[in-house]
């Protein structure tokens, strides 16, 4: 998990088992030890029931869960690719969720910069969530991109695996937050945001082959001026066949019990209360949340098959 402070990064994980149980594939999130089941437990009970954002991570959160589901295998003959029987898989995850202020230059918060970057060397699926709300006001993207991304190049170049001039990991970049009324306007105005005829709750989305397109215009209302070095760096790093691009909301959109379907003229599902804090309204609803997931496991799941 990788973005600066506040960009949603543990609210992604505590989202995540809610997402695999609304949908229709077969895929469950578990624990590989008992604190981490105990975590996925109360981070997913405290968005469900308590209607309340987990706590911002102050130290080095580190969950050993596993995504277990089923894939189709795909086999090669006279260099096609033919679908075959599905198998049963269990995809380890070893998640790191650290503070956002730990990948800033200059910084090491509570640990090191060093030990996050170690994490990212033995990693190969990445979650990178980009917050525009937060780059609009402060324009601070590229500090917590830059200097740990230039440490993890070093070290994979020591391990020779900086193949074909990019880094092997495969990278789920998020556009956070797209329930936020400025995100979703934007969508509209770009005419990305449309509805699947299959959705029974007619979410306005937007589709992962233009995500990419929502994510350009995001970074260049940054309050500094140079958002656009945010998708150029990650482009220039990663292999652009290992990136996809997702517009993701943790809570979604606010769905009236009473008429159970999202209604443009009322669709806010945070709010700030009398104290400040911001509360969940309804029942949670993730968008694309699952899916990034679920896309670096099968992206990795394809490889090792290869």
């Amino acid at each position: 998990m990788w973005g600066a402070p506040g960009s949603g990064k543990t609210t992604f994980l505590a989202a995540l088992s809610i997402a695999l149980n609304r949908q229709h594939e077969r895929w469950t999130l578990v624990g590989l030890d008992d604190a981490s089941s105990d975590a996925l437990d109360h981070m997913t009970t405290g968005l469900i029931t308590g209607l309340r954002f987990p706590a911002a991570t102050t130290g080095v959160e580190r969950y050993h869960w596993s995504l277990v589901g089923e894939i189709e295998s795909v086999r090669r003959r006279w260099g096609r690719a033919r679908r075959g029987a599905t198998r049963s898989v269990a995809i380890d995850m070893d998640v790191l969720d650290p503070p956002g202020e730990s990948f800033a230059s200059g910084r090491a918060g509570l640990v090191t910069r060093a030990k996050l970057v170690d994490a990212l060397v033995e990693s190969r699926g990445i979650v990178y969530l980009f917050d525009p709300l937060r780059e609009f006001e402060k324009g601070d993207a590229f500090d917590h991109l830059h200097g740990a991304l230039i440490q993890l190049g070093q070290r994979m170049l020591e391990r020779n695996e900086f193949t074909g001039g990019r880094l092997p990991h495969h990278v789920a970049i998020c556009i956070a937050k797209y329930d936020e009324i400025r995100v979703l306007e934007t969508a509209r105005r770009m005419q990305l945001a449309t509805v699947d005829p299959d959705d029974p709750l007619g979410f306005p989305r937007v589709d992962d082959d233009e995500a990419f397109d929502l994510f350009k215009v995001l970074c260049g209302v940054s309050a500094r001026g140079d958002g656009e070095l945010i998708y150029g760096t990650l482009e220039k790093y990663f292999h652009p066949s290992r990136i996809r691009y997702f517009a993701s909301s943790a809570v979604g959109f606010y769905v009236d019990p009473r008429v159970g379907a999202y209604n443009p003229d009322d669709f806010q599902n945070v709010f700030p209360d009398s104290t400040g804090l911001q509360r969940i309204r309804g029942s949670v609803h993730p968008i694309n949340v699952a899916e990034p997931v679920l896309w670096l496991g099968r992206s990795l799941a394809a490889e090792q098959e290869a």
